[in-house]
Formats: structure tokens, sequence, C-alpha cells
């Protein structure tokens, strides 16, 4: 049985088409998925992001289990950052991906994602030591998605916005959006410029009505899930599932920036030591035939099998078909030529920088 965020009614007020995901009754689009997409690159878009898992840990040792934890190191983070790290298996595989918010020098918010997040909260309770608690708090909390570039305007006739983060990955607690008491960062999963805002469950769905009602002439429209994962695509982000899994190590999909194995330990390290030098690698395909790629498709070169892809679709903002795959290391010049076996028919790529788009600053 799937639950429901408090904005169901408001997305199914707003004629949204609701499909089932992670668990939850959540909108897969709301007019079409280009319009959303161009949305929220040229102006913005609003999206319920309520299905997220939000974990606080708190305690003198709440720094130590992030460090055993998590592949990232949390020893030196002021307050009020935010940072990203895996987490991984004994084996190296990753649990899940997720964002760590320092609210005080014992007090965090660990936000993951939607389908792992049981998992992910009975994997930390196991593995937590010393003085330290966790709590889920994901029912108490509303995460709405703000972005694009029109989000500061927006913003402006509820909030002030000198009191919300500056920087890329940082937050601001307790701003009055509206009357209503937020946590806001600076963070998203579009590659475009946005906040994400958290307040308690009862308040959100006034917070979406206002937040709605603010961007009507800036051009904001609701967005859903179709349009997130377009917009994360096109940005080079990797999803859980697709670009990692229980599996692949970090090191496998590009995410060595997010690990750190100067650190003395963590949950994967060992593994991740011993398998050596990578052997696959992630890389980016622009489609140059006709036909568009999808995950889970052998990728050739030469005629041999190298890796296969991992997600795939059409990009809106880029007017053409690209794929994230994961290839045998070595296979991953830019500009080679490769074929994706689609249903037994060869579509020509070509491998292409990641991320396939980047905004202006």
């Amino acid at each position: 049985m799937e639950k429901k965020t408090v904005l169901y009614d408001s997305h199914v007020k707003l004629g949204a088409k609701i499909v089932p995901f992670a668990g939850y009754l959540m909108p897969v689009q709301y007019t079409d998925i280009l319009e959303e997409h161009m949305a929220v690159r040229q102006k913005a878009g609003l999206f319920d992001v309520s299905h997220m898992g939000e974990i606080m840990m708190e305690g003198p040792d709440a720094v130590a289990n992030l460090n055993h934890l998590l592949t990232n190191d949390y020893t030196k983070m002021n307050v009020g950052r935010v940072r990203y790290s895996p987490m991984c298996y004994e084996n190296g595989g990753v649990v899940d991906d997720l964002l760590v918010y320092k609210m005080g020098e014992e007090k965090y918010l660990i936000v993951v994602n939607a389908s792992n997040k049981d998992k992910d909260y009975a994997w930390m309770k196991e593995h937590v030591q010393g003085d330290v608690t966790l709590k889920d708090i994901s029912d108490e909390v509303v995460q709405i998605a703000l972005q694009g570039p029109a989000s500061d305007p927006i913003l402006e006739k509820l909030t002030d916005l000198e009191k919300l983060p500056k920087k890329y990955y940082t937050f601001t607690e307790n701003n009055e959006v509206g009357g209503i008491s937020c946590l806001v960062s600076q963070t998203g999963y579009t590659g475009e410029f946005g906040y994400e805002l958290y307040c308690s469950a009862a308040e959100g769905p006034r917070l979406w009505d206002m937040l709605l009602e603010a961007g009507k002439e800036a051009g904001l429209i609701p967005c859903g899930l179709g349009a997130r994962d377009t917009l994360r695509l096109e940005a080079a982000m990797p999803l859980y599932g697709h670009e990692m899994d229980e599996n692949i190590t970090p090191l496998e999909t590009g995410l060595d920036f997010a690990v750190k194995m100067n650190k003395e330990d963590f949950i994967g390290k060992a593994a991740m030591v011993e398998k050596g030098t990578p052997s696959i690698t992630r890389v980016g395909l622009k489609v140059t035939g006709r036909g568009i790629v999808r995950e889970h498709m052998d990728v050739l070169k030469d005629g041999k099998v190298i890796g296969h892809t991992t997600s795939g679709t059409y990009l809106p903002y880029l007017k053409g078909a690209y794929a994230m795959a994961l290839v045998e290391a070595g296979s991953d010049e830019l500009g080679t030529t490769v074929a994706v076996s689609v249903r037994g028919r060869e579509i020509p790529c070509e491998i292409t920088a990641l991320p396939f788009y980047k905004r202006e600053k």
C-alpha cells in the first residue's frame, strides 16, 4: 500500500498524473515533461520531494560515526554546510548516497533517498557506536524544491533574501518564508540554481500554495518526477540503482571526490583497497544515430561488449538523446565511437564529456 505525502491532495487538485514511486503515490508530470524541464532551465519549477528520508544524528560521537559510516570526511566541516557522500557495504558496494547537513557541533541532518530510507536507517542503527542517537524524522518534515534561475525573485516575495544561503551546498535555519519557519539549503537535483525548503509537515500544503502563487509572474510551474529525472540526467547526476548499487563502488562510478581514502577507516575501505584501480568507469554517451538509448543496454566497441548503459533518454534542453554508461576502464577516451544495442539494432554513439549540461554561473 503506497503512502501519500502531505502534498498529495495539492497534486490531484492541479491535475497531476500520479504514479507509484518508492512506496509513495507521486506526481510524474502535470502537463508535459518537456515543458516542465524547460521551465526549470529557463524560469523555475516546483517539486514535491517529501518522499525523501530525513534522519537526525546527535551526540558527542556523531562525527566519529559519520566518518565510519560514510566515505567522505566530516572531521572539518562548518555549521551551515552540506556535504555529499556515498555510504558503503563491507564489499565497497553502495548502500545509498546521501547529504549531511551540519546543524551543530553534535547535530547532523542526514537526507537519504526515498526508496532506501528504511534500509539506510536500519544500516545506520546497526553500525553506530558510542554516545550517539538516531531518529527518523521523515514523517515530520516536508521537503519542497524550488529550482531555476528565477528562484531568488520568487522567494524575495516571501522572505528576506539576505538570510538565505549564499553558496552552493550551504543552508540557513529558521527562515520565515511567508510566515512559515523553514530550513533553506542551496541544493538540488537538477543542475540548476535553486533551493530546497524544509518545514513541518503541517505547514507543507500552505508553503506549496504560497510558492506557486508567488512564482506565477516569473513563470513558475509545478514539476513531477519525469522532469526531475531528465534534469538530473542532463546534469549527469548519478542515481542510486542506476549509476551505483550494492555491487558498484563509488570509485567505479566516478565519485572519487567523495571517497577519502586517506581517512583512517570507513566501511568498505578495505574492499576498495583490495580491488585496486577500478576496472570500470562512468562515461557520457551522445547518440549520433537514430533512436533513444535507455538503461541496461549493452555498449559495444568494434563489435565487443565493453559495458552497459545506466540511464538514458531524450534531453529537452540539449535537444538530443544521451546516456550514461559504465564501461571498461581505458575505453573512455572522448570522441570514441561506440554503439548501443537496442532490441537487436546497434545505435551509433560517441563518448562525450560529463556533465552534458552545466549552467552558466
